[in-house]
């Protein structure tokens, strides 16, 4: 009888095994993920475009690779306030599995669906958490609705950075790739006599946190939400990490002994990265010098944002000290 049993195993192993590869397409082949500073960090990941999912129980059982889940958890913003360290320092994590990229799924790609974002995410195995982060989702109103009609339980984590030295370094960025714009002090004033605050130019509308966080509030409890400080992450990145693996249910593993601070850069690197033996340090897109800004211009802008940062510190409880 237990001749007959593992015949009849290792009969079903091989036939399974050959009508999985005859009548299924093979998983693709996932791409490395792109480290900070790379061309294509902020790509819409055509390259990474799924075939059907072949995670089935027999392939999950031959490969042992685990398997492809929905996120968990998601990095929601904001854009220049510090998600890519904190996606690079979380993925030292052994419980963290991350996609390098940004999907941009519940902005730009909603209508491809979610087995074509799940397709886009690591395996992982029981235990495992797997996150993404796209900064624009926290300014992008369809998201929260998106995001709750995939999960109700979906963890959600936001980095926000004092909203005036975000605007210049969002300004920075772009002003790197298109050095004939006009100067930041232009495009901050509909009028600059009158001092009226242009809103509609994205590098300041993003920085009015409060008005984004209504939204999320319509469809995530506060209590779902952890906010991540920029300016912390940079001054205490392990207690920042110590807050985050608490709020993601994880063993506080990623401490100060993982970091060192690099004087150059003007932030903290990792003595290792993920599956790496070297220290690693965000790449030369980030940390780029701030051009001079006159100083009566960020004054106003410093009087433009504090009520809503007001507003922005009693909707989460945390005073971030902006001013």
């Amino acid at each position: 009888m237990l001749f007959l049993w593992l015949y009849m195993f290792y009969s079903c192993a091989g036939s399974c095994a050959g009508l999985a590869a005859r009548g299924s397409p093979a998983p693709p082949r996932a791409a490395p993920p792109l480290l900070p500073g790379e061309p294509g960090e902020e790509s819409s990941l055509e390259e990474q475009r799924a075939a059907p999912d072949a995670g089935s129980s027999i392939s999950s059982f031959f490969n042992g690779s685990g398997t492809k889940r929905l996120p968990q958890a998601i990095i929601i913003g904001v854009k220049k306030g510090g998600t890519r360290a904190l996606l690079e320092f979380l993925r030292v994590h052994p419980d963290v599995r991350a996609v390098g990229a940004e999907p941009h799924f519940f902005d730009r790609n909603y209508e491809r669906g979610l087995a074509w974002y799940r397709d886009l995410m690591p395996k992982t195995l029981e235990g495992q958490i797997t996150m993404e982060k796209t900064p624009s989702y926290f300014v992008t109103k369809e998201a929260p609705a998106r995001i709750s009609s995939m999960s109700k339980g979906t963890k959600l984590i936001v980095v926000v950075r004092d909203p005036v030295t975000r605007a210049i370094s969002d300004y920075t960025q772009t002003l790197s790739k298109k050095p004939d714009i006009p100067t930041f002090e232009s495009l901050t004033f509909k009028n600059r006599t009158t001092g009226l605050i242009d809103t509609s130019w994205s590098a300041i509308q993003i920085g009015i946190y409060a008005k984004h966080l209504e939204n999320w509030l319509l469809h995530f409890p506060i209590g779902q939400i952890l906010f991540v400080s920029g300016e912390r992450l940079i001054s205490d990145p392990a207690g920042e990490l110590g807050r985050v693996q608490d709020f993601l249910g994880l063993k506080r593993i990623i401490t100060d002994k993982h970091f060192y601070f690099n004087k150059t850069k003007g932030f903290p690197c990792l003595k290792k990265a993920e599956g790496s033996s070297k220290p690693h340090c965000l790449g030369k897109t980030k940390g780029r010098t701030h051009p001079d800004i006159d100083q009566e211009v960020v004054q106003r802008l410093r009087d433009f944002y504090r009520p809503f940062n007001m507003k922005f510190y009693q909707m989460t409880g945390q005073d971030f000290g902006w001013d």
